[in-house]
């Protein structure tokens, strides 16, 4: 499933390929992946001039001169452009340029092609109640986020409500790097773990998103992405090496998801805070230090 570094990706490759280019038709093939009907659609999009692309979460927003055109992904895909006499076998929906070129969206499994009129965004459903992206939040907001939540990390990090672009795939690699447990709960964590929380989803998705995503989905040209397996930490590494302790990566069920740890770098039991001292002990100490 494309996550937040390959959607960033593909929207960073369509800024820069179809910015100020003109819809001139709209081929649809699978109408079910429309949030309006098929007619509507195309006669929505069809002469619009795009003006501007970014992403949110795991969609891609496109703007245009006569709306919004987004794009989610589902379970992966290929989001191609393409000459207009090779399009791939499988598509659903092709956007065609004039100008021999063609974008081609094509889904495995509950991917979207949706239509929002200019001023009704907030309108749609699906993408209105994402949480911020992931790698524009600041450690203080970050904090305030946390505050009073008693849910588990790993709950966290995929409630795209909350925070949006993280799914299974980078969760392993960013609670390893922040030495959590995936059940720890939020409740249990300090100041320094949430930091390190942060941090962990910080250089777990920007270690993909320098290379353009995971290797398992193409980019716009149809070249896979640079960030290879053997760059995952721990993540679908059962029964290797921890990188940093050497121990056995192991596979935990954890609710709907599994998730992959290391048992000794990521204890379930909360870290212990410094036992605070009785007033006989400060007593004691400040005998001592008179001495």
């Amino acid at each position: 499933m494309p996550e937040l570094p390959e959607i960033a990706s593909r929207a960073a490759e369509m800024k820069k390929e179809l910015i100020g280019r003109k819809i001139a038709g709209v081929k649809v093939f699978q109408p079910k992946c429309l949030n309006v009907s098929k007619a509507k659609f195309i006669r929505a999009l069809k002469g619009a001039k795009i003006e501007e692309i970014s992403h949110h979460g795991k969609w891609i927003f496109t703007h245009t001169t006569k709306g919004w055109l987004l794009i989610n992904m589902g379970m992966g895909g290929e989001l191609l452009l393409v000459p207009c006499d090779v399009l791939p076998e499988k598509r659903q929906v092709v956007f065609e340029f004039g100008d021999g070129d063609c974008l081609s969206v094509s889904f495995w499994w509950f991917g979207h092609t949706h239509y929002a009129a200019e001023g009704k965004l907030d309108g749609h459903k699906m993408s209105a109640k994402l949480g911020p992206n992931a790698l524009d939040v600041k450690l203080p907001e970050f904090r305030k986020m946390l505050e009073g939540r008693r849910g588990n990390v790993k709950s966290f990090l995929l409630n795209q409500e909350r925070i949006a672009g993280i799914g299974n795939a980078y969760a392993h690699d960013i609670l390893f790097l922040a030495g959590l447990h995936p059940l720890r709960t939020i409740d249990t964590l300090e100041d320094d773990e949430v930091k390190a929380l942060w941090n962990g989803v910080r250089k777990g998705l920007g270690m993909s998103l320098k290379r353009g995503g995971a290797w398992y989905e193409k980019d716009l040209y149809g070249k896979p992405g640079r960030f290879t397996q053997k760059m995952l930490l721990v993540g679908y590494r059962e029964g290797e090496p921890c990188p940093t302790c050497g121990g056995k990566v192991v596979k935990i069920k954890t609710g709907s998801t599994s998730t992959f740890i290391c048992p000794k770098c990521q204890p379930l039991k909360a870290k212990k805070s410094p036992a605070k001292k009785t007033t006989k002990t400060k007593k004691r100490a400040a005998a001592k230090r008179r001495k």
